[in-house]
């Protein structure tokens, strides 16, 4: 006679293979959404690069979870390409994502970058969401770029509030020739000269220039100038730059005006592993009391940023600003995007109506997302950084906030 539980047996184990057959089947059947990361990661700035790409791929991991708990019918899929902060590469690396099909492109950086790509932009069905690209001559309604940072005129009218109210009265700006750069010069300059100061903008210098000794001889010569109307210790000096602004500090080290007056940067700065690691340039910082500011973190949201700025240091070794944490809140929001629009994405008018949606009302780990009319971030406070030395070794650390 036939067993009952030898015949079970089989029918169980069949059971269980067609279960597990079915569930495999489901995952297959799941729509794989990419999102493309443009960040410098060997270039200039590449800082914030680095943590950008760990900020967007602990994002996605965190996002895929969600997405599997809710029973969703697609996940996120990112990559990161390496821009190295070149505008030519960047414009190549967006041709390379729409050929993709790629609707999502987290970046790029700078706004020199941001401006080179935009004709390509504005001729395609791809939402671009820049972290950090402040440049005011990007703050255009109804086009396919989004920034997570305000435009450079808030950025400008906080240092320049910030310097002013610290007594200052005569100020020499000086950038890199590029249009984040530039337009911090021009907001900070023109904030500062309406606050009742002095400014003095210097002509820009070139993105291949490699020699700085000209600058500097030409700060050198505003800064005497000043000093004749001002005092010493009520001039200072503003520059916009990326991580060759260190050059420019190493040779201003050495002469005695420029090192004895106080120094201001731009948020291209903030953080960079380049100012710390060469002791003449960190000696200098902390000397001539230099501070520089990011796009501010919210007390308010610092439960939910800490554990993600925290599992970001563990992988890059440096601690993420807000351009950075930025990053989370971006993929999240493309997140809810998706899923406002079942995961279709086809309808690029209702994808791009349903992220300023969002973005309007979710309220992220680096504070509220609402967009102004030009699709930028429309508020924010300032933190200050500059560079202590500990024991040997030289850290950015917090150092003040915008008022």
């Amino acid at each position: 006679m036939y067993s009952m539980k030898k015949f079970f047996i089989p029918l169980l184990a069949l059971a269980i293979i067609l279960i597990s057959f079915q569930s495999c089947e489901k995952d297959d059947d799941k729509k794989t959404i990419d999102v493309r990361g443009l960040f410098s990661i060997t270039g200039n700035w590449s800082s914030l690069g680095i943590n950008s790409k760990a900020a967007l791929e602990l994002a996605a991991e965190d996002i895929n979870d969600y997405l599997d708990n809710n029973d969703s019918d697609f996940e996120l899929a990112v990559s990161v390409a390496d821009t190295k902060l070149e505008t030519e590469l960047a414009k190549t690396l967006f041709t390379q994502a729409k050929a993709e099909n790629i609707k999502f492109i987290v970046g790029p950086q700078s706004s020199a970058e941001l401006a080179a790509m935009k004709p390509l932009s504005d001729t395609s069905e791809v939402l671009v969401i820049s972290q950090s690209s402040t440049a005011g001559s990007l703050a255009i309604a109804n086009d396919n770029i989004f920034r997570y940072t305000p435009s450079d005129k808030v950025e400008g009218a906080a240092m320049a509030n910030t310097i002013y109210n610290d007594g200052f009265r005569g100020l020499v700006t000086v950038a890199r020739d590029d249009a984040g750069n530039k337009g911090l010069q021009s907001s900070t300059g023109e904030a500062f000269t309406l606050e009742g100061g002095q400014t003095v903008a210097l002509n820009t210098y070139s993105t291949t220039l490699s020699n700085f000794a000209p600058v500097v001889a030409a700060i050198k010569n505003v800064v005497n100038t000043l000093i004749g109307s001002h005092g010493m210790d009520n001039v200072g000096v503003y520059l916009a730059s990326f991580d060759e602004g260190a050059e420019i500090m190493k040779l201003a080290a050495a002469d005695p005006v420029l090192s004895n007056v106080k120094w201001f940067g731009g948020d291209g700065v903030v953080l960079s592993t380049v100012f710390i690691n060469d002791p003449v340039v960190a000696e200098f910082v902390i000397k001539t009391e230099f501070f520089a500011p990011s796009f501010g973190l919210p007390v308010a949201t610092e439960s939910q940023w800490q554990p993600i700025a925290a599992r970001i240091k563990a992988i890059t070794g440096t601690d993420p600003d807000a351009f950075a944490l930025s990053v989370y809140d971006i993929l999240w929001t493309i997140a809810y995007t998706l899923e406002e629009t079942n995961g279709n994405t086809d309808d690029f008018a209702q994808l791009k109506a349903a992220f300023v949606e969002q973005s309007n009302t979710h309220t992220g780990i680096t504070g509220s997302e609402t967009l102004d009319a030009a699709g930028d971030r429309a508020a924010g406070t300032y933190d200050y950084f500059s560079i202590i030395k500990e024991g040997s070794t030289y850290t950015w650390v917090l150092v003040g906030k915008s008022e």
